[in-house]
């Protein structure tokens, strides 16, 4: 397992780290549990994505059925354009900005206006997706989504 650098894992963490890796064969780089949405989300290294949900989500049906409860992948970004592209996928991401300093930065993404749903998402799952990538890795407040 290779985590992020700066990135600090809790045990349990680590555990579902290890499963995941146990049943899919992709090592994860970070593991964020959202209890709020009842979800895990999964960082894995580039390309990698497709291997860990399997023909036809079967990897993905697999570990909702050992996890019990929602489990989405998505793939490590270095920066935080690459990071909200592969965040808010497979929503068509135009631009990246991010505006302010310290612990008070906020990004601003440009999505076609017919992808805005799309990076919303249900209930805004993938926006809220997207902010808790931002505010882990790159210590963002908080991320907006703008039409193009």
């Amino acid at each position: 397992m290779s985590g992020i650098e700066g990135v600090k894992l809790t045990d349990y963490e680590l555990q579902l780290m290890a499963l995941f890796e146990k049943l899919t064969r992709v090592p994860a780089k970070d593991c964020i549990v959202d209890d709020e949405s009842d979800r895990i989300i999964f960082v894995v290294g580039k390309g990698l994505a497709p291997f860990a949900v399997g023909k036809n989500g079967s990897k993905i049906q697999l570990l909702k059925r050992v996890f019990r409860k929602d489990v989405e992948i998505i793939e490590y970004g270095k920066s935080i354009e690459e990071a909200m592209r592969n965040s808010l996928y497979p929503a068509e991401v135009v631009d990246v900005k991010v505006k302010g300093e310290g612990d008070r930065k906020t990004v601003y993404v440009r999505v076609p206006e017919n992808h805005m749903g799309m990076a919303i998402g249900r209930g805004g799952k993938n926006i809220k997706r997207a902010k808790l990538v931002a505010r882990r890795y790159f210590g963002v407040s908080d991320v907006k989504l703008i039409p193009a």
